[in-house]
């Protein structure tokens, strides 16, 4: 059976982070696109992708450019531009939402279905694969067992999430932004409503629970379960945090880039890299240090109670211990951690999360930089590390690839072949008149070839082959050495760029539903005509274009009462004494919540007053 390759797949804020990414064991990166991007504030220009793209494409990585907003009418001829000019800096592939872009001239470039698509059944990614997506992003609330049935009734490469950020909506059906802010998550201005604190009360006002962040998920964090999702069939492992930064990047992709090598190590028969070098860091990897509200593995093996962050939306970071004394000056922790001067705590008080920095630790006994009282006994969490987030910002990884490198005389002078593990070879000649040397030159001829260090390859092997003990003056070789390695590198990006996948779209397959309601988010003529042509007859205008007045603006797994112990299913009488709708409360907003409890979701509809 032929290997699958596996890919690991990290987050570009910009061009550095895309660089580090790599650098730090990605096969693969995805960058905001100028315009048109599900992260509004992370466009990148095209000239930064394609800088991207030509480092990526040395070691066989790929880039793919998120566009995957829906577009409005006025917008389809710029985001066609895009596109191409996309294509021809080397981007291997579109992430889109809009079906719009089907309609376009496109040049032959591969599209990968976004997860804003709402990619959750396997009708669904049937119909995404026929049409020619090349891979398709699942949605995050799916459980094993779902990934698995999607995986064997189609072909097509899947992609999950591993790790980061959790949006409480199923992703693209979240409409709460647009609703109370006039700011549309799906054309990437998404507020975060779901992050404020809410009051949840009954339909007669009873308080239920006070000023908590009902909505606000951990994170997620899928990488002691990483075999399993590639035996389900997922063959691309995604990292969330295109807003994030480079220390983010750099430890979260290392981390990661770890654990998929001991799986790949130990079932290298049923499957391999999805690109090439080899990655040696100069830290120990550790996502606990980094931005987290805490971790969860969400949905993937059934509904859980604990995926809520109620107390706080901030980054909590990694639980150091309890407080063992404290006086407003001082406080001395119960820890096995080392604790450094200018490290930032958090801790919960009365229901509230509170943080402070300190000056300096001596051992365990923290300076804070501002005197307050701590109760002893008191749980401690380190949201950051100063050590540790300073030591990211240097050089904290080297990616290499292995090559063998051999040296031989013909009649013209001669030749220098070099040849990876991804089938790449090339051959330069020197052309010279040959000089018998008056001693063996072989150690000094090694020495010079094997001067790699400005380079990103690595030499495994190095064949001296000449007829007779020639002399080649070192700086004659160091320079054609040079020029052998420029030319070769050339060679590996050109066969990276010719290697790109192509979707052949095919308009027409029958889409698995004849209406489509606002949830299709069709925001323009060409994506009307797409659906048309696939058999909808009944296609309403995207919520942006029409609101939809008492309709639901989030479609959530995640249901409040279950994480409060109230589940009609599985508590019966929970709710006795409790009058429904249910009502969540903002500074600023109402939202009514309805239970689907035969499809286990919930549903939030807003309140106008």
């Amino acid at each position: 059976m032929k290997q699958r390759a596996i890919e690991l797949l990290s987050p570009a804020r910009n061009l550095s982070c895309g660089i580090d990414a790599i650098n730090h064991g990605a096969d693969a990166v995805y960058i905001g696109a100028p315009l048109f991007s599900a992260r509004a504030a992370a466009g990148n220009s095209i000239e930064e992708i394609e800088s991207l793209c030509n480092y990526a494409h040395k070691y066989f990585g790929r880039v793919y450019v998120a566009l995957n907003t829906i577009l409005k009418e006025q917008e389809l001829a710029e985001a066609e531009t895009i596109i191409h000019r996309l294509y021809n800096a080397g981007a291997d592939a579109l992430i889109i939402q809009d079906m719009g872009i089907l309609q376009m001239n496109l040049p032959p470039i591969a599209l990968h279905a976004s997860t804003q698509m709402d990619n959750r059944t396997p009708e669904k990614v049937s119909f995404l694969e026929k049409t020619g997506f090349t891979q398709v992003v699942l949605a995050r609330e799916l459980s094993l067992d779902q990934i698995s049935a999607i995986s064997k009734s189609t072909s097509v490469s899947l992609e999950a999430f591993v790790h980061g950020s959790l949006c409480v909506s199923y992703s693209g059906q979240c409409y709460a932004s647009q609703a109370l802010t006039g700011r549309s998550a799906n054309r990437g201005e998404c507020a975060q409503i779901c992050r404020l604190p809410f009051t949840l009360t009954d339909a007669e006002g009873k308080e239920i629970c006070k000023e908590k962040h009902l909505l606000s998920l951990k994170d997620l964090n899928h990488s002691s379960h990483l075999e399993e999702l590639i035996d389900a069939g997922i063959s691309s492992l995604k990292i969330e945090g295109r807003l994030k930064d480079n220390t983010y990047v750099k430890n979260v992709t290392a981390f990661y880039r770890q654990q998929l090598d001991l799986i790949l190590e130990k079932r290298a028969s049923d499957y391999i890299p999805a690109s090439s070098g080899k990655t040696t860091f100069f830290f120990t990897p550790q996502p606990e240090k980094s931005f987290n509200r805490g971790f969860t593995s969400y949905f993937l093996y059934g509904r859980e109670p604990d995926i809520c962050s109620p107390d706080t939306p901030k980054s909590i970071g990694e639980k150091i211990g309890t407080v063992k004394y404290a006086t407003p000056g001082k406080i001395t922790v119960n820890s096995s951690l080392t604790l450094h001067n200018g490290d930032g705590f958090c801790y919960l008080e009365s229901g509230t999360f509170k943080g402070f920095r300190i000056n300096r630790a001596e051992g365990n006994t923290l300076y804070p930089s501002e005197k307050f009282a701590i109760e002893k006994g008191t749980t401690l969490y380190r949201n950051q590390d100063q050590e540790f987030e300073q030591l990211l910002t240097r050089n904290t990884a080297e990616r290499k690839v292995s090559v063998e490198i051999t040296l031989l005389d013909d009649e013209e002078g001669f030749k220098m072949l070099i040849q990876d593990k991804d089938g790449t070879s090339y051959t330069k000649a020197l052309i010279r008149t040959k000089e018998l040397a008056k001693q063996d030159q072989t150690a000094q001829i090694q020495r010079v070839i094997s001067k790699l260090g400005d380079t990103i390859y690595t030499a495994s092997a190095i064949h001296i082959k000449l007829s007779q003990p020639y002399f080649i003056p070192s700086s004659i070789l160091t320079e054609f050495r040079r020029q052998v390695f420029s030319e070769f590198e050339e060679k590996r990006i050109k066969r990276s760029l010719e290697s790109r996948s192509i979707s052949q779209i095919t308009q027409g397959i029958p889409f698995p539903s004849t209406k489509l309601t606002y949830l299709g988010n069709v925001s323009n003529s060409k994506a009307n005509a797409f659906y048309k042509a696939t058999g909808v007859s009944d296609i309403a205008a995207a919520y942006e274009l029409e609101p939809v007045s008492g309709a639901s603006v989030m479609f959530c797994k995640h249901c409040i009462l279950y994480t409060l112990n109230m589940c009609k299913k599985r508590t019966p009488g929970s709710l006795s004494g409790w009058k429904e709708p249910f009502i969540l409360s903002s500074k600023n907003h109402k939202l009514a919540l309805k239970f689907d409890c035969v499809k286990c979701e919930m549903k939030l509809i807003p309140i106008q007053e």
